[in-house]
């Protein structure tokens, strides 16, 4: 058995439990006897810059606490990263201690299919748009070494596309869902006004019903539709949905974020917004 953990730059760099489990990594009774930890550094996190998200040069630089030798490779090049890959193997076999395999790559698209990264990162982006695909790269020079013909690269990509494309057929024939089961945390008594948080831990106590109410002319003005339309061209579309969902008088998560931040600011309270997410709303 061998552990493999997969980390994201961001994640590596800046969650708490990567430092916590790095020291456990050589304690009597929890040891993996090494964890193999890939790191896919697109340079990007989330939707944050690196020189914004962190203050060490290198995500994995929380890696040196175990003196973890740590291997920075061109994610561009397959046969650089299978060759540290074998390494870092090797590594951990022979000494049984912790290794990093820092890919330093990109990523080609944004976060998820709601983001969209030239808000926030445009000279990246124009940059990674010119960058022909890894597979790409990899065939063309496969190809001009006489490894493989096109033919035989084109065969290779129709077979994984039909894998692909028959999974998804399959997916949709799927009648049921093994998921309630963990999914919905029972809750007992929840739309009842009396039954507090207080009162669910049996210390007693009790928040007045509406307490944290606000009026609904407050959060939703006369015009509020209109004010929530007049946007940049990119988030019209999101944000035409939103003054929709104000007229019909429902709410979505997003929504009911945006009229936190409002009701806030009309009471004059500041607002600091920090994390990952917040430049570019990604939600």
């Amino acid at each position: 058995v061998m552990s493999i953990l997969l980390h994201g730059d961001a994640a590596f760099a800046g969650q708490g439990i990567v430092y916590e489990t790095f020291h456990l990594s050589d304690l009597p009774s929890y040891t993996t006897h090494g964890t193999v930890h890939v790191v896919v550094n697109n340079q990007i996190g989330f939707t944050t810059d690196p020189r914004m998200a962190r203050s060490s040069p290198y995500p994995t630089d929380v890696a040196r606490v175990v003196n973890a030798p740590i291997f920075h490779v061109n994610a561009d090049d397959p046969e650089a990263v299978v060759y540290v890959c074998n390494v870092a193997a090797e590594w951990r076999s022979t000494f049984h201690k912790d290794v990093v395999v820092d890919l330093v790559c990109y990523r080609r698209n944004g976060h998820n299919e709601m983001d969209e990264p030239m808000f926030t990162q445009p000279l990246m982006y124009k940059q990674i748009r010119k960058q022909k695909p890894v597979l790409q790269k990899y065939a063309e020079l496969l190809i001009s070494q006489g490894v493989v013909n096109q033919p035989e690269y084109e065969e290779e990509i129709a077979k994984y596309d039909k894998i692909c494309e028959e999974a998804h057929a399959r997916s949709k024939d799927e009648k049921i869902l093994h998921i309630k089961h963990w999914l919905d945390s029972p809750w007992p008594g929840r739309a009842d006004p009396s039954c507090t948080p207080a009162a669910l831990c049996g210390r007693g106590g009790s928040v007045p019903p509406g307490s944290l109410s606000i009026p609904g002319q407050v959060v939703l003005p006369p015009g509020a539709a209109c004010d929530l339309a007049a946007v940049p061209t990119g988030l019209s579309r999101i944000l035409k949905t939103r003054g929709e969902m104000v007229k019909n008088r429902t709410v979505d998560w997003a929504l009911a974020e945006y009229m936190a931040f409002g009701s806030l600011l009309k009471e004059g309270i500041h607002i600091r917004l920090s994390g990952q997410d917040v430049e570019r709303g990604t939600f």
